[in-house]
Order: structure tokens, then sequence, then C-alpha cells
């Protein structure tokens, strides 16, 4: 990857409905250029899919927590599975450090997320769980650099 492809990425991160057209124009090339480029990008695996973000708040999700979960280590991976298979988990990763498994849950409310947490609770092999409501969020990066 050269500075070229950083900047590609950089332009589709912000806003990944940009025109080859207007990315070539900003980066005074080609839009075959940067076509191929983008082809290139997404054959070798760096560009994985095209998304966008929304405002949880605007869809009726008034609170978001970062849930960390222990759970037995000799079936947490199953765990893990569980959680992703509820629609308000957004994020599930398996870490190191405090907790075993990290999850982002969209609620509707405290109470809805009481009912998440309670649902993941139930899931056989777990042990503890820690949820924390995030009040703000102050950054969300939208550029490599």
């Amino acid at each position: 990857m050269d500075e070229t492809d950083i900047k590609i990425l950089d332009i589709l991160m912000e806003n990944a409905r940009t025109p080859f057209v207007e990315i070539a124009k900003k980066l005074k090339v080609s839009e075959a250029t940067i076509r191929k480029r983008v082809k290139s990008l997404e054959k070798r695996g760096v560009i994985k899919k095209y998304t966008i973000v929304i405002d949880p708040e605007k869809v009726g999700y008034r609170t978001i927590a970062i849930v960390g979960v222990d759970a037995d280590p000799t079936n947490f991976l199953e765990v893990a599975r569980k959680i992703t298979e509820l629609k308000e988990a957004r994020y599930v990763a398996t870490s190191t450090g405090d907790h075993m498994i990290m999850t982002e849950i969209w609620a509707r409310d405290t109470k809805h997320l009481s009912q998440i947490i309670e649902k993941i609770g139930s899931i056989n092999g777990v042990k503890k769980i820690c949820p924390a409501i995030i009040l703000e969020k102050l950054k969300e990066i939208n550029k490599m650099d």
C-alpha cells in the first residue's frame, strides 16, 4: 500500500458512496486508476465491505452499553457465538484482559438492557457480566491516520 491507497481509503471511510470520478479529481489521477486501485484493495481484503454508520438513538436505541462477559474457559467460544445471535449485540469479540468476551449492546432503554443482560446471563457457561453504559461517544475514527 502506498500513499495514494491510504488517501483512497480515507475518502471512502468518510463516505463510501464517493464516486470514483470525484476521488480521481481530489487525488489528481485518472478515474481508471482509482477503479483499479479500489478493485485491488477489495481483492486483497483491505476493503472488506461498504457500509453505513447510523445514530442508534435516531432508530430507537437510547441505551448503548459495552458489556464484558466472562465464561467457563471450556466453552467461552460457544458463549460468544450465542451472544452473536442476539439482534441487540452489534459487536462481539473475544479478548484478553479483564473479560473474555466484549460486546456492544444497543437497547431501547435501561429496562430493555436489563432484559438483554438476563438473556446473556442465562447462556450456559456465563460466569460474570460487567455492563458499562456509554454516556457520550467522543471519537469515532473515519480516517486511516
